[in-house]
């Protein structure tokens, strides 16, 4: 088990690490790490070491980054002391040791290693496709951040938000595209046929001439194009797309933070119903061997049989929570399959556990402050705000004059032989002089859309601020409750212990034992929840500041 405690002493911040640092603990402990150095990047720590008993591979590796990252790192004992000098060691010699050795390394080395690699390539190109086809539905193991990692790339609800903000991209490439100069070119070939009377009315200038014209054919190819020389609407068009773009941006992140919530959620909800499965367990061995007592002590004479009956009573009532956990631990992993859009004959683990770790409380103040600077759900409503705003100036400006130049240049004849160069060129001024209403209706309608947006923002204010302070209140309460949970836990393994003295050696019957039984399942329910609503309370307070990606994504 792993233990680890913060403590702020003047302009630092001690971080206390006890017992095992192996296996799922360098996972708790790496979280810790990360949460503490998000919520203030520029203070200094010092990481306490004193009480640690064992640290493996992997938590030397942490050990290494932690210290890396500015974590001033304290050991007491000759194998923990040696770790440390190790890790400052490696660090210190490191640039010297591998520019010196970028110099001195013969070319013949990496024309072996080369040779190796390729090797090793061709060995696992040559080896059976069965093998892998066998590992296909092996069990797939999850750690949280690999949880996380595979939402953010397979969840369709997180790549839709992409690929909307991939469209809004797009859309604003449309409207700069009316600003720029646009060209086209074409070629025909025609036949024309005219009537004279048409032209010169029902009678003919000249008796005895046709009354009509051609057949003529006509060739004509050459290029076409036209360009807007001022036009303030097509510009306020373009910049309110762009900030569209944006806006449709930061509602993709806040997509993926809610996403991110859903699937901590999950997992930390699987990790509850796996301990409550292991709770199960221990309460099940613990009534059988209850049972078996009660049942020894019957045929010894001393015990009866309404001891053994209700003994065994309590054993089935504990079979059967059992297989409710059971039920409900597998349910919890299919939700989460569903979450990371797995294949549904893939089994999953998870390897890590639920667990719990003191921080220091966050005040509430800075926190409403930070989480309306980070917060990607207010970044988008004020770049929608500046896009309505930019979409109003573009009304606004439907009442200026715009001036346009439009141009082609063409060979012409009636053959492809006999033609010559034409051309058209000219500039058009465009003075709106009545609309119907239009324009007036277009500035109306942003001016009502500016004051939506407006209130949109002081309510999502509000949300932020009850969000945040919501949970820190869980947080709290939270932390709290684990310290009382785990005492609860100790006082009724102890009662129990002191129940079954009191039946073995005949003093009460085992009325107290079942009770004591009841009040330690009730003490590891409690215990349970409490380590849940725990964890739970710490992603929605990262998820209140805006933090989600950065705390539980790598």
């Amino acid at each position: 088990m792993l233990r680890v405690t913060t403590e702020k002493k003047k302009s630092k911040t001690i971080l206390s690490v006890e017992g095992r640092l192996a296996g799922q603990n360098v996972a708790t402990l790496e979280q810790c790490w990360r949460e503490l150095r998000s919520a203030s990047p520029q203070e200094k720590f010092n990481v306490n070491l004193c009480g640690v008993s064992f640290i493996d591979g992997a938590g030397k590796m942490l050990l290494k980054t932690m210290h890396h990252e500015g974590g001033q790192l304290i050991a007491d004992g000759c194998l923990n002391q040696a770790i440390v000098k190790e890790i400052v060691g490696q660090q210190k010699s490191s640039p010297r040791n591998e520019s010196g050795s970028d110099k001195k390394t013969p070319i013949i080395f990496y024309v072996l290693l080369l040779g190796l690699l390729c090797g090793a390539s061709g060995i696992r190109a040559q080896q059976p496709s069965s093998a892998a086809a066998q590992t296909d539905h092996a069990p797939l193991e999850l750690t949280l951040d690999r949880a996380v990692g595979l939402a953010l790339k397979q969840n369709p609800t997180a790549q839709i938000a992409v690929l909307q903000a991939a469209q809004s991209v797009q859309d604003k490439n449309i409207a700069r595209a009316a600003l720029l100069p646009q060209a086209d070119f074409g070629v025909s070939d025609s036949v024309r046929r005219l009537n004279l009377k048409e032209q010169l009315g029902s009678a003919l200038p000249f008796p005895g001439v046709p009354g009509h014209i051609g057949p003529i054919n006509i060739f004509n190819t050459g290029p076409n194009f036209g360009a807007p020389v001022f036009d303030l609407t097509l510009w306020n068009r373009y910049k309110s797309a762009r900030e569209g773009a944006n806006a449709s941006l930061s509602n993709s992140l806040s997509t993926r933070e809610q996403v991110i919530l859903l699937v901590v959620s999950q997992y930390i909800g699987t990790l509850r119903a796996m301990a409550t499965v292991d709770a199960a367990k221990s309460r099940v061995e613990l009534a059988q061997a209850l049972y078996d007592q009660a049942a020894d002590l019957q045929k010894e004479g001393v015990g009866t049989g309404i001891d053994t009956l209700r003994a065994n009573v309590e054993l089935q009532n504990e079979k059967q929570a059992l297989l409710v956990a059971e039920t409900d631990r597998e349910a919890s992993l299919f939700g989460l399959s569903r979450l990371l859009n797995l294949d549904p004959r893939q089994e999953i683990q998870l390897a890590d556990s639920l667990s719990f770790f003191d921080t220091p409380q966050p005040d509430v103040d800075a926190s409403i402050d930070q989480a309306v600077g980070t917060r990607p759900e207010w970044k988008a409503l004020q770049e929608q705000t500046k896009a309505a705003q930019y979409d109003k100036k573009a009304s606004e400006a439907l009442r200026l004059p715009s001036v346009r130049v439009e141009g082609n240049w063409a060979y012409e004849g009636t053959r492809l032989n006999n033609g010559i160069p034409v051309y058209n060129y000219q500039a058009l001024l465009a003075v709106p002089i009545f609309t119907g209403g239009r324009t007036h209706a277009e500035i109306a309608r942003s001016d009502l859309q500016l004051k939506v947006l407006n209130e949109q923002q002081a309510d999502l204010r509000n949300q932020i601020a009850l969000d945040v302070k919501t949970a820190l209140l869980n947080l709290k309460s939270a932390r709290n409750q684990v310290g009382v949970a785990n005492l609860g836990v100790q006082l009724s393994r102890e009662e129990v212990d002191q129940a079954r003295d009191r039946f073995k050696a005949g003093v009460a019957n085992n009325i107290e034992v079942i009770q004591a039984q009841d009040a330690l399942a009730r003490a590891h329910d409690n215990q349970i929840a409490a380590l849940y609503r725990f964890n739970q309370a710490r992603a929605d307070f990262a998820k209140s500041v805006g933090q989600m990606e950065k705390v539980y994504a790598k």
